[in-house]
């Protein structure tokens, strides 16, 4: 399969993503505003298990702010007035299963193009009425748009890990902790990467050696930002 080797590598080594880009929010009758840069990174590892491939992996990123680019640890929500604890990004695992169906390319001259349009709509961790200041809905919906541009030349060439670049779009609800409760609007991320050999220093030191390196096998369930906060509400301790 052609895209496990532009995703990740098909001779199962670890490959390392990094991505750079921006979030901004709106209200039904505010914005969108600036809130926030963001940068991260995830390792993969790609095991084939004769039916179909498992992308194992866990990420980390963080919340920048969006005119010094520097770290955030605490947020002023400019929609309500209030200074939060800023929760980045710490999910472990974070698998799929690739291979059952074919992911859409484009040839665009001598790029190929894959692209992955994720629509998301299932019970949210959150429930409206255990988490009314964090949850506007007890449906998670949200909208993951990613484009990975190859060579395809180098695609042709049969090596196992293909260099690619890619975009990620995301449309998705406030997050739990920005305590925006029932607030219409949202969130969209808008970001760039690549396969890269290593990252930035201040992402290295923020993820720790747990986060460089992807998982050994399978488990589940994935982790994200809803599930971390329901299972830490509180905050302020550790990953």
């Amino acid at each position: 399969m052609d895209f496990i080797r532009v995703r990740a590598s098909s001779d199962g080594a670890e490959v390392i993503s990094y991505w750079t880009g921006d979030v901004y929010g709106h209200q039904d009758d505010d914005g969108p505003h600036h809130l926030f840069g963001f940068e991260g990174l995830n390792v993969a590892r790609a095991v084939e298990t004769g039916a179909d491939w498992q992308l194992l992996t866990r990420e980390a990123a963080l919340y920048l702010d969006p005119a010094s680019r520097q770290v955030l640890d605490t947020w002023d929500n400019p929609f309500t007035g209030h200074t939060v604890e800023v929760r980045h990004v710490f999910n472990d695992p974070v698998n799929q299963r690739l291979g059952a169906y074919p992911v859409p390319e484009t040839r665009l001259g001598g790029q190929v193009v894959y692209n992955v349009d994720v629509r998301l709509a299932y019970p949210s961790p959150l429930k409206v009425a255990d988490y009314p200041d964090n949850s506007a809905s007890d449906t998670y919906r949200a909208l993951e748009l990613f484009q990975f541009f190859v060579s395809a030349a180098d695609l042709e060439s049969g090596v196992p890990d293909v260099p690619c670049v890619f975009s990620w779009c995301r449309v998705s609800p406030w997050l739990p902790w920005m305590a925006m409760g029932r607030r219409g609007g949202g969130l969209v991320y808008h970001c760039r990467g690549a396969k890269v050999a290593e990252v930035p220093g201040r992402l290295r030191e923020r993820a720790g050696e747990h986060f460089l390196h992807a998982p050994e096998r399978w488990s589940e369930p994935n982790v994200t930002s809803w599930t971390a906060f329901r299972d830490n509400p509180a905050g302020g301790a550790g990953r």
